[in-house]
Formats: structure tokens, sequence, C-alpha cells
């Protein structure tokens, strides 16, 4: 028999449901308070490092970094609660996110015990916050054909080329910058690549904003001209830098960011519906099936990584049907929205629409993991 595509959830654990019921107490209290204001892809937008540093203060940033590096030794599905409830309410976790999500766990897997030293207390603290050097101007979803070149230098390594859609670079304190190590060789794209940690105030480090269409400014281009990495900031082995990458983007892919983005949103036209300010829709219903659905495939995929299973096809799929439904959210909202809705509503509608075109792209797009994933079910 086949082994599924995505594995099978376990029952949910009811002693998270208490730490589910305090989170949801703290942040209602936030925004009663006044904190913040629910938001669409809050995960992307919202930068507060207040906030961060409030989640941290309560051990919601670093939870499953282990406590002798600073964190508070918690599994991966409480951590999967907290995130949820987050998202949920659109708060603005961006500060914390890109650090708490991949890059702690890939510093746990393949950082010397210098780096897990000198970043994870950091990072589960909130006070450490990290971005995403993947992408290139022509090297998208196609990590393998990354162009910026990592040469060897007296002590370290040379860097340069350019990384692009790089979220929050202007923030952050540093990224994980993937870089060609030897000259590419079309038999075997994956090799000759390795991952470099760069602290982003670093000579030779330049980053422009990408402002998008709402004239906000999350993207950015981080150009990289001769940027020395000493030998003690090189990330795991210098030529495994596909396979890191990969590890790295199973934790990426499969989160509950990549179908609960518009949430908000979905239960803001609910609510609306509630009020008589918009008409019911058997379409809200069937997206509230598809997120009960994502939630599990999601719990599962968190549960493998849990334990350190390979789930790059697993993320693969979540992200390809969670985005889908992203935007499906978005769509359906932006179709009913009518005159009578309230000034709130119309708020979340119009960044649920400005957002929209980037659920799919971000991450992997969709068409290079649906590649991803028909590879995965070949080898079945």
């Amino acid at each position: 028999m086949r082994t599924p595509l995505v594995p099978a959830a376990t029952p949910p654990d009811p002693g998270t449901r208490a730490l589910r019921a305090e989170v949801r107490t703290f942040l209602r209290e936030q925004i009663e308070a006044g904190a913040f204001t629910p938001g669409v892809d809050t995960w992307l937008t919202r930068w507060d490092r207040a906030f961060t540093r409030a989640l941290a203060d309560r051990g919601w940033v670093g939870m499953t970094i282990p406590v002798e590096y600073g964190g508070h030794g918690r599994t991966f599905m409480e951590r999967f609660v907290v995130t949820e409830e987050l998202l949920a309410v659109g708060a603005p976790v961006a500060a914390q996110w890109v650090a708490d999500r991949q890059a702690a766990p890939s510093l746990l897997n393949y950082g010397t015990e210098d780096q897990k030293r000198r970043f994870l207390p950091g990072i589960a603290r909130g006070e450490i916050c990290w971005a995403i050097g993947m992408s290139e101007p022509e090297s998208g979803s196609d990590l393998a054909s990354v162009r910026t070149r990592a040469a060897r230098v007296d002590g370290g390594w040379s860097l340069s080329g350019t990384k692009l859609w790089t979220s929050g670079a202007h923030h952050a304190d540093a990224f994980f910058a993937l870089a060609r190590t030897a000259p590419p060789d079309p038999a075997h794209r994956h090799d000759g690549l390795g991952q470099f940690i760069v602290p982003l105030d670093s000579p030779g480090v330049t980053i422009e904003p990408i402002l998008s269409m709402s004239g906000d400014h999350h993207f950015n281009e981080v150009r990289l001209e001769e940027v020395f990495v000493p030998d003690e900031l090189v990330l795991g082995a210098v030529g495994d830098g596909w396979t890191q990458v990969t590890s790295e983007l199973g934790f990426e892919r499969s989160g509950p960011e990549r179908f609960l983005s518009t949430f908000t949103l979905l239960a803001a036209t609910a609510d609306e519906v509630a009020a008589g300010t918009l008409p019911a829709d058997p379409r809200i219903g069937a997206l509230v099936a598809r997120l009960v659905g994502l939630h599990h495939m999601s719990t599962a995929v968190s549960e493998a990584l849990e334990r350190r299973e390979n789930a790059e096809v697993a993320a693969s799929v979540v992200k390809v049907l969670g985005t889908a439904t992203e935007g499906d959210i978005a769509d359906l909202a932006d179709e009913l929205a009518g005159e009578e809705a309230s000034r709130e509503y119309a708020g979340l509608v119009a960044a649920g629409a400005l957002q929209r075109p980037g659920f799919t792209l971000r991450g992997g797009t969709s068409e290079i993991l649906r590649g991803v994933i028909a590879r995965g079910l070949g080898m079945r």
C-alpha cells in the first residue's frame, strides 16, 4: 500500500486546550486595549517589535527552541496552537515570523554550537529578526538556478549577487543567503550550493525597497557586493545547501499562515451576514469546510516535522491548496461587499484584494510546487 501524500494527523492533545484558551484571552485583551487592530496577511504586513516582545515575555516566541539555548522546550503542536490563534485574529506578528518559523529550526538542525548560542536566545526573546535570502531576479521558485556567488577568501567567503522579494529585510538583523560555491553543472543542478548567515548591517549589503500596489513597503531587493562572511557563519556544510534549503522550505510552506492569511476577512464576512449587511451565501460554509481540512493537513505536517521526517511534498500540498483558499476568500468578500458594509469590513476587503496576488507566488509558485508534488508522487 502506498504511503499517503500527507501523513495522518493524530487526535488533538487535550493539553493544548488550556494553552489555546490562554492565548485567546490575551489577544482579546490586547484588541480591547487598542494594542493592535486585526488585519489581513499580518504575518507579512504588520511589523511590531513591541508586540513580539510581549509575546516573547509570555513564552510564545521560540517555543520549540530548547531551554539550554534560551527557548522554552515546548512541542511543535503547542507552537502550532499559538500560531493559529495569532493568525486567526490578524495579530501583527511579522517581526518574529521568519526567525521563529524557519531560522531557529535551521540553526538547530545545521548550526554550530557557537551559532546556536549566538542567535537562538535573541530569537526567543523577540530581539533578533530574520529575513529569507533565497529568491533572485531570475531565480524565484527555481532555487537551483541562483546566481549569487560565494568565493573562498582568507578566513571565510565573499558573497556577490542580488536577492529579491526579501520580506522585512529593511527591519531584519540577518538572513540565510543561498549561494553558489561551485560553478553550476547542468547534469547536477542541485550540487555546489551553500548557505551563509549574513548580518544585514554588513559592509557591502544594500537594501532597496520594493513598494506594493498599496504603496506599502514589505518587500526589498538586497544587493550583496563582495560581502565578507567569516567561516564561523557558514550554515551547515558547504555543498549541502540544497538539502538544507529544502528542509527549511518544509517549515516555510506548511504552516497555518498558508491558509489563514485571510481568516479575519472570512470571519468578518460571516459577521456581516449575521448583521444583515451582506447576503447569505453557501460559499462561506464551503470555505469554512476547506479550512477545517487544511487545519488537519497542516497539523499532520507539523507533527511530521517534529518527528524530523521529510515533509517537502506534504508541505507543498498544504501550500498549494491553502493559498488557493486564501485567494478564494478574498475574491468572495470582494464580490459580496456592498455599500451597507461597515468601514472596518471595507478596509479588510481592500487589504485582501491588494494582498491576494501574492498568496500563490511567495514561498514557491503553485506551478513549481505542483511539479514538486508530481515528482513526489512518481517516487512512490
